[in-house]
């Protein structure tokens, strides 16, 4: 028997990957997005792709039931947001799309016999209590911050997951959450919005220089500054894993297992990306805070209920298949056709 799976928003960055890793796994997959744009891409991939709004509360009912999983990636993100927060609040926003979105979706789910969405939630849910030296687990407490641009997407984001969790306990279903730290990958990740305002990201300032032989400035203590990164085709394959897993239900910590610092992230960078140009040096000015919260995932859960095991935990294995796909052609052309730094939806 065909084995079947929903993607909503498939013409999100993650989306596009788990889309891949399932025709891989053998699935026949139907996809969702806002993106019309997307019909061409997944036409030649023999993917249904059907236009979906989760603002919409009709929007369900177009969609085909027999499904063996969902996979559930669609949302308003901060990074997409246009909201400057010193003079009005998308609060409302985050809510309407992330937790009745998910609410609707459920619903829909429970009523065709969909026994199963898998889904994401914001590791910022912890935030105040990450450390260098004890990795985030599944079974801490919530402690996040009420301030900033982020704030309101992770309440609609918690909420989210409570209503996936209480699905699980009232109706038998075994949804699953995955906490998701920095997801890299070949896609959308030349800007990004902070507060409203357009900002280069990070990872790009650093692979464009790179490609051009420039120094690379890292600020502050560039090896106390650790996170945990994990690469979006090990998130896919975590989708597909948990999709098919027997017992998988509930939260999930999904990571690269280790904590990276700051310079090694830019050595890494400066080696996979050097050119004709030269190699990048990396520079360290310690006279400007970095703003890093140091950080690093336990990703034992993940590995004993359905054998997460990440293949990109080394992070200049990441970066040099983030190159791969680069030179493919195939996700730049996508995405750079795609992507508007403006609205708040990734779908």
């Amino acid at each position: 028997m065909t084995k079947k799976c929903l993607v909503i928003g498939a013409s999100s960055f993650i989306g596009v990957y788990v889309v891949d890793a399932l025709l891989d796994a053998g699935y026949e997959v139907v996809g969702t997005g806002r993106n019309r744009r997307f019909a061409g891409h997944y036409r030649k991939l023999g993917v249904e792709y059907i236009p979906l709004d989760l603002n919409d509360p009709s929007g369900t009912g177009a969609l085909p039931t027999d499904f063996d999983f969902v996979a559930h990636l669609a949302g308003r993100l901060p990074a997409n947001s246009a909201f400057d927060l010193s003079t009005e609040d998308d609060a409302a926003e985050y809510i309407r799309t992330n937790a009745l979105g998910t609410a609707l979706l459920l619903e829909w789910a429970r009523k065709n016999g969909v026994r199963r969405i898998v889904s994401t939630t914001s590791y910022a849910d912890v935030q105040n209590s990450w450390s260098a030296s004890e990795p985030v687990r599944e079974d801490w407490p919530r402690d996040f911050r009420l301030d900033g641009d982020h704030a309101a997407y992770v309440i609609s984001k918690n909420a989210s997951a409570d209503l996936l969790f209480y699905y699980n306990e009232q109706y038998g279903m075994r949804n699953c959450v995955f906490r998701l730290p920095p997801v890299y990958g070949c896609g959308p990740h030349g800007s990004l919005r902070v507060n409203g305002a357009v900002k280069k990201s990070g990872i790009g300032l650093f692979v464009d220089k790179a490609k051009v032989g420039e120094d690379i400035t890292v600020f502050g203590d560039a090896d106390a500054a650790v996170r945990d990164i994990v690469y979006v085709k090990d998130v896919a394959q975590a989708f597909v894993k948990a999709g098919e897993s027997e017992s998988a239900s509930g939260l999930y910590n999904i990571g690269s297992g280790r904590a990276v610092s700051l310079r090694e992230q830019a050595e890494a960078i400066a080696e996979v990306f050097s050119g004709a140009a030269g190699t990048s040096e990396v520079c360290v000015d310690e006279t400007r805070p970095n703003g890093i919260q140091p950080y690093s995932f336990d990703i034992s859960r993940a590995a004993c209920d359905f054998g997460y095991a990440p293949a990109f935990a080394d992070f200049r294995d990441l970066m040099a298949d983030w190159k791969v796909e680069e030179e493919r052609g195939v996700m730049p052309a996508l995405f750079d056709a795609t992507l508007k730094p403006s609205g708040g939806l990734l779908d």
